[in-house]
């Protein structure tokens, strides 16, 4: 058997191998009869007609120049969203055209087609962008955004089209982010200016005591004994002031960068009651809120927030006055859905006139009052710029001795 399977393999190589050879032959003889009587020439012209109408190298370079510009758009596009800094591209009607990743980021998503004051409406922006587009020549200008908080921006206005940008009669708008830089430099001579002044009655109280207890009190066991007490409540006021003014410059210098956890606000309150436990005792106090509520945040910041408003309640009222807590929905103070945290007490309230400067540093509708229960003048302050981080919004109302309402709105996460 094996050896005529060998017979049939070889007649079948045999059988292919002729054919191959035949159809050679076959070929070579009609060639040569196509070159005696010029039809081999007719097809050569036929040839070269053919290929007149088909793709030359050189198109076949353009086509492959076209492939090679959309890889080089589509990586200059990655580039792009590769950067920190923001970059916006508008049509010639001012429209926007594209957002790297930064700016959508920065300013949302969903933006595309729509006008640039949607984003920035500063006539000074605009008309730099009318004159880029008529004159194409590159504009830079700088430009602070105080809402929904601060920014300072290095612009440049170039015109398109460019080696990242193909849209014809466009502008490419590029915000270089210096908000921190700027910050930095302005808190660093608020810092100073509040400090010295703040701290100078302490430090002059405690140096005036330690030179009476030196000299003239040296040995009055029973002066000593009054004076101690102050000047450690002195030191005390000092290292409050001193916290505070931290707290509020971080604060201030992250205040453009909105958090991103998801913070229930039910456990925040409950943290912040149980921080304040032992004086709400001394009041009819109630939290209203009884349900899961979520936003998106950062819960040790949201817990300063809610700490401070509760502390200023039971500073600013009498014992055994009601301070409530209660939720609300939807009010219109935002855009967008929201949730209102409602901090209501029955103190001494704030007069009308002074309602409107309570959130400034340092500000104390009641000085007297304020350094008695060991206010710093700070801590709305700090309120203040929490909540705009969190891109929500602060309202107060207050009837002067019938207390004062505080309310928080916070976008729905």
């Amino acid at each position: 058997m094996e050896y005529l399977l060998y017979i049939v393999i070889a007649a079948i190589f045999g059988t292919v191998i002729f054919l191959a050879m035949r159809s050679v032959n076959e070929g070579m003889k009609a060639r040569s009869e196509l070159k005696r009587d010029g039809t081999l020439d007719k097809n050569r012209e036929d040839q070269y007609k053919f290929e007149s109408v088909t793709p030359h190298e050189d198109e076949i370079e353009t086509e492959t120049s076209i492939e090679n510009d959309e890889r080089t758009d589509s990586r200059s596009t990655n580039i792009m969203d590769e950067v920190d800094d923001y970059l916006i591209v508008v049509d010639k009607y001012k429209n926007i055209q594209h957002l790297n990743r930064s700016a959508e980021k920065n300013f949302g998503k969903n933006l595309k087609g729509k006008h640039i004051a949607t984003l920035m409406r500063v006539p000074e922006l605009l008309q730099n962008i009318d004159s880029v587009l008529q004159v194409k020549k590159t504009l830079t200008m700088d430009l602070e955004l105080n809402e929904p908080s601060f920014q300072f921006f290095k612009i440049y206005i170039i015109p398109g089209p460019s080696v990242f940008v193909k849209i014809p009669e466009s502008a490419i708008i590029f915000l270089k982010d210096l908000s921190d830089i700027v910050k930095a430099q302005r808190f660093k001579s608020d810092f100073v200016a509040n400090v010295s002044h703040e701290l100078k009655t302490p430090l002059v109280s405690i140096k005036g005591f330690l030179e009476t207890i030196n000299d003239q009190a040296k040995d009055d066991i029973e002066a000593q004994k009054k004076f101690i007490p102050i000047m450690l409540d002195q030191a005390e006021r000092m290292e409050n002031l001193i916290n505070d003014l931290l707290s509020l410059s971080r604060i201030e210098l992250q205040e453009h960068i909105q958090p991103q956890d998801k913070v229930n606000l039910k456990e925040v309150l409950e943290n912040v009651v149980d921080i304040h436990q032992r004086k709400l005792k001394e009041f009819n106090f109630k939290n209203n809120i009884n349900e899961d509520i979520f936003i998106k945040g950062d819960h040790e910041k949201l817990i300063e927030v809610f700490s401070n408003i509760i502390d200023n309640s039971i500073k600013y009222s009498e014992k055994e006055k009601n301070i409530e807590v209660n939720l609300q929905r939807d009010l219109g103070k935002i855009i967008g859905k929201s949730y209102t945290v409602s901090v209501k007490d029955k103190g001494i309230g704030i007069p009308s006139d002074k309602i409107e400067r309570v959130t400034e540093r340092f500000f104390r509708a009641d000085a007297k009052k304020s350094k008695k229960v060991g206010g710093t003048g700070l801590g709305l302050a700090i309120v203040k710029h929490i909540i705009k981080q969190h891109r929500g919004d602060l309202e107060i109302k207050s009837v002067p001795q019938n207390g004062t309402e505080t309310k928080v709105h916070f976008p729905i996460f």
